[in-house]
């Protein structure tokens, strides 16, 4: 099982503001895995607020390459757990592994990985539009420049009810917001009555990631769905989220790949809760991972190739909000290393 691995700082289109902060660029590392002749790619964006760099990631690649290259590959979910134990301080590294794992196994077997889940992409959901902070006239512009059938917008400001009116005025199309742990709870039932009466869908993660006592509070009153993201990292953090959230966002960079991300959605799915899988802005690489997941989910948030400048293979394309695979095996990507989009 012999591994490479290529460092990107990816360059967005426009600078991408959250509640927590702002970048121009995102920092990510693609991962090389070579069984038997074929190769098979993964990939993990380093994300701040979660203290991981892609200086952390090659750290410790380097560090366990004889392990890592001596493993005997015979299938991904028993490949994950090798991964799980022998770098357990590093789920983002873990996920592009097993990515790259998966996909390799997808090559194996010579079909796209939704079809080895059995599953059928006619029941994709419609893929969202994210919306970065910045000002009224700006975000406006970011909605009008990439017309789409739904919009996620990221609010978290002293200005986030007229964020909403003026990109409602601007479009019919329906509306997600995402305050990515910016309210406290006052504020939170202050707001989403007025944005569901701008036609707002749901709400992702409105209060901190640890607030269970307010998420309770607000769960009970909310006029809204209630999504949870950074509440809901791991495994076994689904089963908290019940009574707390209506539903969970998914994310394979932080839950550590595909194999606990299967088992995530069927634990939710027991519990009723609604799954949305959500993007840390990867490139096609860690995007097309995702969106092979989507025929087994409710909502779907995997823009990330269309928020950057600057991609680093094809496979997956984007029409309108539907997602278009190849239908090469795997991933069904070719990785090409740095190129303009």
């Amino acid at each position: 099982m012999k591994f490479s691995y290529y460092p990107f700082s990816l360059r967005f289109r426009h600078p991408f503001t959250i509640s927590k902060g702002t970048k121009t660029h995102q920092p990510t590392l693609i991962v090389e895995l070579e069984h038997l002749g074929i190769k098979g790619y993964g990939e993990a964006p380093a994300i701040t607020y979660y203290h991981i760099t892609v200086e952390d990631m090659i750290r410790d690649l380097e560090a366990k390459r004889v392990l890592l290259e001596r493993f005997a590959f015979t299938e991904p979910e028993r490949y994950w757990h090798f991964l799980h134990h022998l770098l357990p301080g590093n789920p983002f590294l873990v996920c592009a592994l097993d990515m790259a794992a998966w996909d390799i196994w997808g090559r194996l077997n010579g079909q796209p990985l939704y079809k080895i889940w059995k599953g059928d992409p006619s029941k994709n959901p419609t893929g969202d539009f994210t919306i970065g902070i910045d000002t009224v006239d700006k975000m406006v512009a970011k909605l009008k420049e990439q017309p789409w059938p739904i919009y996620k917008v990221k609010v978290g400001t002293a200005d986030d009810i007229a964020i909403v009116k003026a990109l409602r005025a601007a479009t019919d199309a329906p509306l997600r917001v995402d305050a990515n742990a910016g309210w406290d709870l006052e504020t939170a039932l202050q707001l989403i009555p007025q944005l569901k009466e701008l036609g707002v869908e749901y709400v992702e993660q409105p209060l901190a990631k640890d607030n269970w006592e307010g998420m309770k509070v607000l769960f009970e009153q909310s006029a809204l769905p209630l999504y949870a993201d950074e509440a809901c990292v791991f495994e076994q953090d689904v089963a908290r989220c019940a009574g707390h959230f209506h539903g969970i966002n998914i994310k394979l960079t932080k839950c550590s790949g595909i194999t606990p991300a299967l088992r995530m959605i069927g634990h939710a799915r027991e519990l009723g809760l609604k799954i949305m899988v959500g993007c840390m802005n990867e490139s096609t690489v860690g995007s097309a991972a995702i969106a092979h997941l989507a025929p087994f989910i409710d909502h779907l948030d995997v823009d990330g190739p269309l928020l950057l400048a600057e991609d680093v293979a094809t496979g997956l394309g984007f029409d309108y909000g539907k997602l278009i695979y190849s239908n090469e095996p795997g991933l069904g990507i070719e990785y090409k290393g740095l190129f303009e989009k």
